[in-house]
C-alpha cells in the first residue's frame, strides 16, 4: 500500500520520465539515413556532447517511467498476482533492451578500432527486441493490472493491450528487415501520450484521495468517485 504522497511522486515520476525521454530523442536524433562513413564521423564529432547527454537522459527517463508503472501495480493490489509479477519482468526486460541501445550510442563515440562507430550504429538501427518482446512484455500485463482494478480508467487498460498487440505485430512484420523501418521506429513514441494521460489521472486521483492513510486498491476508490463529481 502506497501513501498519498508516494502516489503523487510516482505520478510525477511518470510525467518527468516521459518528458526526459522526449528530450533525449530531440537532442540525439542520430546521423541522417544513408550517410557515408565520413559524414557519420563528422556528425559524431560535431554532436559528441549531445550524444552523451541524450544517452544519459535515455537511461534515466525509462527508470522513472518504470517507477510509475510499478506504482500502478502496487496501487492496484496486484503485487501477488501473475500480471503484477509479469509487469515487473517486462519492466526489467525493457530496461535491459534500452541499456543495450544506449551502449550502442556510447560505442559510436569510440574511434578505436576504426570499425567501432559503424558497428555500434548498425547495432542501434537493427535492434528489434524492443518490438519483439520488451514493449509487449510491459503493456500486456500492465493493461491486465489496470483492467483488474479501479486504479485507472479502463480505457487506459484497453489501450495498453492494443499497444502490446501492435508492437508484437510490428516485431513479427519487421523481423526480416535488417533495420527497423523509420515509420515503425516513430511508433515507439506513441506510449508517451499514454504515460502522460495515466500519470495525470493518477496525480488527480491521488490528490483527491483522503490524506490520512495509505491508498488501497483503486486509489482510495478512485479519489472518492472523483470527489463525487
Amino acid at each position: 500500500m502506497l501513501t498519498k504522497r508516494a502516489a503523487v511522486w510516482a505520478a510525477v515520476s511518470g510525467v518527468v520520465g516521459t518528458c526526459l525521454l522526449g528530450i533525449s530523442f530531440a537532442i540525439n536524433p542520430g546521423p541522417p539515413a544513408g550517410a557515408s562513413g565520413a559524414q557519420v564521423t563528422t556528425f559524431l564529432q560535431q554532436n559528441h556532447d549531445a550524444i552523451l547527454w541524450g544517452s544519459w537522459l535515455q537511461a534515466v527517463a525509462p527508470a522513472l517511467i518504470v517507477v510509475f508503472a510499478l506504482a500502478i501495480v502496487f496501487l492496484a493490489g496486484a503485487t501477488t498476482r501473475l500480471a503484477g509479477w509479469m509487469t515487473l519482468f517486462g519492466a526489467a526486460t525493457l530496461m535491459t533492451v534500452n541499456l543495450i541501445e544506449i551502449t550502442g550510442y556510447l560505442g559510436t563515440l569510440h574511434t578505436s578500432p576504426a570499425t567501432m562507430p559503424g558497428t555500434s550504429l548498425a547495432l542501434i538501427h537493427s535492434v528489434h527486441l524492443w518490438f519483439i518482446v520488451a514493449a509487449p512484455a510491459v503493456w500486456l500485463p500492465l493493461g491486465l493490472v489496470i483492467l483488474g482494478s479501479g486504479v485507472l480508467p479502463r480505457i487506459l487498460g484497453y489501450l495498453a493491450l492494443v499497444l502490446a498487440a501492435g508492437y508484437a505485430l510490428a516485431g513479427v512484420v519487421t523481423l526480416f528487415d535488417l533495420t527497423v523501418p523509420p515509420a515503425v521506429q516513430i511508433s515507439a513514441g506513441v506510449p508517451a501520450l499514454w504515460y502522460l494521460a495515466a500519470a495525470g489521472t493518477l496525480l488527480r486521483r491521488a490528490r483527491q484521495a483522503p490524506s490520512a492513510a495509505g491508498l488501497p486498491n483503486g486509489v482510495a476508490a478512485a479519489g472518492h468517485g472523483a470527489a463525487r463529481r
